[in-house]
């Protein structure tokens, strides 16, 4: 393979160390220099392999810089490995800008893919309902997230959030508040580690389940939402659906279900998926 000129993205364990792909270990022992989150944490994982290789940092706080650098060194001929900490850069973690950098510059990318919190807490968490929304971490501030979480209220697939550790009560708190206490709350901690925990129960329950042991409220969360319930269309009676139709014929759809509201009195998101529908057949 030739690595030349060759931005690698490399996905890296989320904990067990064991979890590194084989891919992986002959990228990072055959590219010329490793852009690492905290050179201090990769070099001790490139230990534990018995690789040695040049570190740069390359994190939130001067990712455009670095990646200027980095550039120039990939238009050079070389190959370099980007790493997070954890998983995979740029899934809620640097190395998005870099990858953005690199593309606009016509450089090769190749990811390397790898252990993943997220897939592994779904893999884990035993929702059949197809498709998920990956949100990644909730605003700190209280307002914040409960306007970010009222957003996704009526979103029909599972909600998948990273927490941290201090924030995860109030996180909790809000969930059940916001998207209904009825819905069942998964949370995934310490995925991969020692003290793995993946435990599945009510919104409603999970501040309480979290307080019971100040343990339960450590390490790094992934936080899984079911979907909101499908909501129940009222019936539309032959009435309003005669002025619908009759409003269809001259008028665009919104303004039309605006208007057959206010004639008939029928509920709109039932004069809406109706009207959809006699749009479609």
């Amino acid at each position: 393979m030739n690595h030349s000129g060759t931005l690698y993205v490399v996905a890296t364990p989320i904990g067990n160390l064991q979890d590194v792909s084989l891919r992986a270990l002959d990228v990072l022992k055959a590219v010329d220099v490793v852009a690492a989150e905290d050179t201090r944490h990769t070099a001790g994982l490139l230990s534990h392999f018995a690789i040695q290789k040049k570190l740069v940092a390359v994190h939130e706080h001067n990712e455009r810089k670095a990646g200027e650098q980095l550039i120039q060194r990939l238009q050079a001929g070389e190959s370099v490995a980007l790493v997070s900490d954890a998983g995979t850069p740029g899934i809620s973690d640097p190395g998005a800008v870099v990858v953005g950098m690199a593309h606009a510059a016509g450089i090769k990318v190749a990811p390397i893919p790898g252990a993943s919190a997220v897939v592994a807490a779904l893999s884990a968490a035993g929702i059949a309902t197809p498709g998920f929304q990956f949100h990644g971490f909730l605003p700190a501030g209280g307002s914040q997230r409960r306007s970010a979480l009222q957003s996704l209220a009526d979103v029909a697939v599972t909600l998948v959030f990273y927490e941290a550790p201090h924030r995860v009560l109030d996180s909790v708190a809000d969930m059940a508040a916001v998207l209904g206490p009825e819905r069942t709350l998964t949370i995934a901690r310490e995925l991969t580690k020692t003290f793995e925990t993946i435990h599945r129960l009510p919104l409603a329950e999970a501040r309480a389940w979290l307080e019971e042991d100040a343990n339960r409220q450590r390490g790094e969360f992934v936080l899984l939402v079911e979907p909101a319930p499908a909501k129940e269309v009222a019936p539309v009676d032959a009435e309003a659906q005669r002025v619908l139709t009759l409003l269809l014929d001259e008028l665009p759809l919104k303004q039309a279900v605006k208007l057959a509201t206010e004639i008939t009195g029928a509920k709109k998101n039932a004069l809406y998926e109706l009207a959809l529908s006699l749009k479609q057949s």
